[in-house]
């Protein structure tokens, strides 16, 4: 044996084995994590029911007909949930996930991080072997700073390069941000550029790309006080409606903002005062 096949023997004792293929039917939701590449199961989707969620019944209605569509096999769009924080868009996709599910219809979720974005590729790959399969990539809180080349790596589930987008892979996302940079980025970019436009056109045309825009916005008060009696009403309590008012009112001022996670960081301490597990 030669000195370099000794070395390439011994490279290959050193490099770890190449990760199992995962069960995908082990569970409903998975997570991908790198180094190593893997999908981990989810035991249980942290996730409200439809119902629950108030106030935005236009991108409830038009992300489930979407998702529907996909999951019998039919033509969907990517779908971009942008807008004000804390009004239930990564809670819509889990909820549409768990009414699909309970259509009957086979759809899986499976939760990609911004960071690990690089590797979507290699996640592609794996559930492209799974063509009975239907998937949702998810990816939570998406935006990107000045000098972030993650948004590329974005562009091979968007646009799907040369072998295109998996047929049984649907990408949803979520940001607070509608072309997923910094308005202030956009236009240090657009004032400071040799040629204004390109500067900013390969980023922002990004969320061109989704086909579906679900806009998200600040909710009403009425919209604040019908989720919480929705939450009272799922979970048993009974509160005198002034009372549940005032104190609900109060919470948000303090807080100043009125949100659905206002609403359920209220409930959660409501149901505490009155001794009611959640």
């Amino acid at each position: 044996m030669t000195e370099m096949e000794r070395i390439a023997a011994a490279l290959e004792r050193l490099a770890p084995p190449p990760p199992e293929p995962a069960d995908l039917g082990a569970a409903e939701a998975f997570v991908w994590h790198t180094a190593p590449d893997r999908l981990e199961p989810v035991a249980r989707v942290a996730r409200v029911d439809l119902s629950l969620l108030v106030g935005i019944d236009r991108a409830r209605d038009t992300l489930l007909a979407n998702t529907r569509h996909f999951a019998q096999g039919l033509p969907a769009n990517n779908a971009l949930l942008w807008g004000a924080r804390g009004m239930g868009k990564s809670s819509l996709v889990k909820a549409i996930h768990g009414a699909i599910r309970a259509e009957g219809l086979p759809l899986t979720l499976v939760e990609l991080a911004r960071e690990d974005l690089p590797s979507v590729q290699r996640l592609l790959t794996a559930l492209r072997a799974a063509p009975d399969r239907r998937f949702i990539l998810f990816c939570d809180d998406l935006s990107f700073s000045h000098d972030d080349q993650h948004y590329k790596s974005l562009k091979a589930v968007l646009d799907g390069g040369i072998e295109g987008r998996p047929d049984n892979v649907i990408l949803y996302a979520t940001s607070n941000r509608r072309h997923l940079m910094p308005r202030d980025m956009i236009e240090n970019e657009r004032s400071s550029a040799i040629n204004p436009s390109e500067a900013v056109e390969e980023k922002v045309s990004l969320s061109d790309r989704f086909g579906l825009w679900l806009g998200f916005h600040p909710c009403s008060q009425d919209d604040y006080l019908a989720m919480i009696r929705g939450y009272c009403a799922e979970h048993g309590l009974r509160v005198d409606e002034a009372t549940l008012r005032a104190e609900a009112i109060e919470w948000q001022a303090t807080r100043g903002a009125r949100s659905g996670r206002v609403a359920w960081q209220f409930f959660t301490d409501l149901a505490a005062r009155h001794g009611v597990a959640l």
